[in-house]
């Protein structure tokens, strides 16, 4: 190989480098949702500890011990901000902000979600995003409002403006993100902005119905797309009996793999914010399938999910009189060995 081909050689090797990571050098990342700041969704703004919780300094280290990073923070735009348009509420900012302290101690970074899915209810009337009640321009002023506030936590991982947006479609999603995007780097060019699929964001049908969001953009360059990935037949995560009908071990892989292929198709940075299983053995051993080939691919996932108020519910994987969920055998076959080595990047897929 003469002198210009190796120099051309090391230039697109270093370049690769810089977009997709290697195997050797990144980390693969297991995230989870920590609910109850958005619980009571009918109770708004509600009663703290009533309607609504934020998770505990407990639950923050065990899942920390365990190996989990980002957690994610799901919150209701109504408790943070009371009259749209108008300022953020103070107390419950200092709660998220104490929420995020916490987490710093344990060496963990955390994702906020506005867990709103395009809607915002006041007197009993939801008003869906880019409507005469909820414009665009007000999205855009509260995420403002939102990374201003937040701009002294330097373990945020990245704002999720919306979680599931449903209702809106087409290039009104796509407009209304590009208006939060906007509003967040007036103020803030470092945080990652993660920007959810609309409807229930299937990583499966991405390709089709979210092509259009690779036009966002961003100054900074640090969108990260948020696919969601459940295994059962409907995509629900409901997991309903007659899925046995319609079983295939490796339905994970086949649901993720569509994703995968748009993100390293246009060189973007994604994560899976939202898959979970029952605790049962067929459906343990798609998730084991699932979690290779996500691994294989550099591409973090964050379970769904925990939290004290789950109760029975069978995705759940809060540990129950300090015994382990089933689902968390599998887990921890994938999880780091120590919880401190997030970082930005491993959110790119990677090419081998």
């Amino acid at each position: 190989m003469n002198t210009a081909c190796k120099f051309l050689f090391l230039l697109s090797f270093s370049m690769m480098i810089h977009l997709f990571g290697t195997s050797q050098t990144s980390t693969y990342n297991i995230g989870v949702v920590l609910c109850g700041a958005e619980f009571g969704e009918r109770q708004l703004p509600g009663k703290i500890n009533t309607d609504y919780i934020y998770p505990t300094v407990d639950e923050i280290n065990y899942f920390a011990a365990k190996g989990f990073n980002p957690i994610t923070l799901p919150f209701k735009w109504e408790r943070v901000q009371h009259t749209i348009g108008g300022e953020l509420d103070t107390t419950e900012i200092s709660r998220m902000k104490q929420f995020l302290a916490d987490c710093d101690s344990a060496n963990i970074k955390v994702i906020l979600t506005l867990q709103n899915f395009a809607v915002y209810t006041s007197n009993s009337e939801d008003h869906l995003l880019g409507s005469r009640h909820l414009s665009f321009d007000n999205y855009k002023d509260f995420w403002k409002k939102m990374a201003t506030s937040f701009s002294d936590c330097h373990n945020i991982y990245g704002f999720d403006i919306m979680n599931e947006p449903r209702g809106i479609f087409g290039r009104h999603w796509r407009k209304a993100a590009q208006h939060a995007i906007d509003g967040i780097r007036e103020v803030d060019a470092n945080t990652s902005i993660i920007v959810d699929g609309e409807n229930s964001s299937f990583a499966a049908d991405w390709k089709y119905e979210n092509n259009k969001l690779r036009k966002l953009e961003d100054k900074s360059n640090k969108i990260i797309y948020d696919a969601h990935c459940y295994f059962d037949y409907d995509h629900s995560g409901r997991y309903n009996h007659d899925d046995e009908y319609h079983f295939r071990s490796d339905v994970g892989v086949d649901r993720v793999k569509p994703f995968v292929q748009w993100l390293k198709r246009y060189k973007k940075a994604g994560i899976i914010g939202e898959f979970g299983v029952p605790a049962e053995r067929k459906w343990l051993e798609v998730m084991d399938k699932f979690l290779a080939y996500t691994k294989e691919n550099g591409l973090n996932v964050t379970y769904w999910a925990a939290g004290p108020w789950w109760n029975n519910y069978a995705l759940s994987i809060e540990p129950t009189n300090d015994i382990d969920k089933p689902q968390m055998k599998v887990l921890e076959k994938y999880l780091p060995p120590t919880p401190d080595t997030l970082t930005n990047n491993g959110f790119l897929p990677q090419r081998h």
